[in-house]
C-alpha cells in the first residue's frame, strides 16, 4: 500500500517505526535477502563455478568416506577437517573470481532496501491483530 509510505516527523518516531517494521516484516526481508544472494550468484557465472566446484568437492569427500576414512600422510583425517581443507583451498578461488564485491553488493543492496522501506513504512496506522476473525486465540486442555 504506497499510501502508508510517509516520511516519519521526528527521530523518535523514525526509530520506533523502524524497529516495528524490522520486526513486523522480518520473514520478508529474510526473503529479500535470499532473493539478493540468489540473483547475485546466478549472474556471475564465475562465481557459480566456484561455488559448485567447492560443493561438489565437498560431496565427493563425503562419498569417499562412507567407503573409508581418508588418510593423508599416515594420519586419518576426520570429514570436518576434509571440509576444512576444501574451505581454505576455495578461499584464493573465490577471491579470484570475486566473491567479497558479491558479498558486499547483496549486503549494501539489502540493507539499502530494508532500511528504506522500514524508514517509510508507516505500521503505526496498520491495524495489528494477531487473531482469526476477530477472536482470540483460546486454547483450553482437557484432563484425561
Amino acid at each position: 500500500d504506497t499510501n502508508k509510505m510517509v516520511f516519519p516527523m521526528a527521530i523518535s518516531q523514525w526509530s520506533r517505526r523502524l524497529l516495528k517494521n524490522l520486526q513486523y516484516f522480518q520473514s520478508n526481508y529474510l526473503c529479500v535477502f535470499v532473493i539478493l544472494i540468489i540473483y547475485c550468484i546466478l549472474t556471475s557465472p564465475l562465481l557459480l563455478l566456484a561455488l559448485s566446484a567447492s560443493i561438489g568437492a565437498a560431496y565427493i569427500l563425503t562419498l569417499k568416506n562412507a567407503e573409508r576414512p581418508l588418510k593423508f600422510f599416515g594420519k586419518r583425517l576426520t570429514l570436518g577437517q576434509q571440509y576444512l581443507c576444501v574451505g581454505v583451498v576455495s578461499l584464493p578461488l573465490f577471491y579470484i573470481v570475486g566473491a567479497g564485491s558479491a558479498v558486499f553488493w547483496v549486503l549494501g543492496a539489502s540493507l539499502f532496501v530494508v532500511g528504506l522501506h522500514a524508514s517509510l513504512y508507516a505500521i503505526e496506522s496498520v491495524p495489528i491483530d494477531d487473531s482469526i476473525d476477530g477472536q482470540p486465540f483460546a486454547f483450553s486442555v482437557q484432563s484425561v
